[in-house]
């Protein structure tokens, strides 16, 4: 059995007036309510305000190609174990043209073996700021060479705004409406 949502959605008659405000900027943006890591975030509506335009700012408007990016947050789900945001992710970097062996070594917690060249650089830099939190010089280099200075700054920050909202539905318990694919680490 799940554990209990630690903090599910705010019922709108419920919202404060800054929820209210934070919910129809929400509405305005995305059409829809407050949801998935955005629920709980409700609890801090002006920090969720933000998160959201950082995130939407990243995962619309990057210079990373949408396959090498969804691959990027795919990564990241695996690595805290984020069973939505994996859901959501794993249909989107299929969609973007990434391939189901792709995604299914990553789901196992492997390195796929069949990557393009691209790929092969995104996974690995990607693997390498997880597990080290940092960039050798030679993959700094290799990021730069093919994705500028503005990969070098968006791709850690592509990391580090889905670990921010992994971390958010973890403590938060968000279910995942139902969603399969991901195993959970051993705890």
């Amino acid at each position: 059995m799940a554990a209990p949502d630690r903090l599910p959605p705010i019922p709108p008659a419920d919202y404060t007036p800054d929820q209210e405000a934070a919910a129809a900027d929400f509405r305005r943006r995305r059409g829809v309510e407050p949801f998935g890591p955005y629920a709980p975030l409700m609890r801090s509506p002006k920090v969720m305000i933000d998160v959201e335009a950082l995130g939407r700012r990243l995962r619309y408007g990057s210079c990373l190609p949408e396959d090498l990016k969804e691959l990027a947050i795919c990564q990241v789900a695996r690595s805290y174990s984020q069973q939505f945001e994996w859901s959501v992710h794993a249909m989107e970097a299929e969609k973007a043209g990434v391939s189901k062996a792709i995604l299914a070594a990553i789901a196992e917690g492997r390195r796929p073996d069949a990557m393009s060249e691209d790929e092969t650089l995104i996974h690995d830099a990607v693997a390498e700021l997880i597990t080290t939190k940092r960039w050798s010089d030679t993959t700094y280099a290799r990021i730069v060479a093919r994705h500028g200075e503005q990969g070098a700054v968006e791709i850690p920050t592509l990391v580090g705004i889905y670990s921010l909202l992994a971390l958010v539905l973890n403590v938060g318990r968000t279910p995942a409406d139902g969603a399969e694919g991901l195993a959970r680490w051993p705890e």
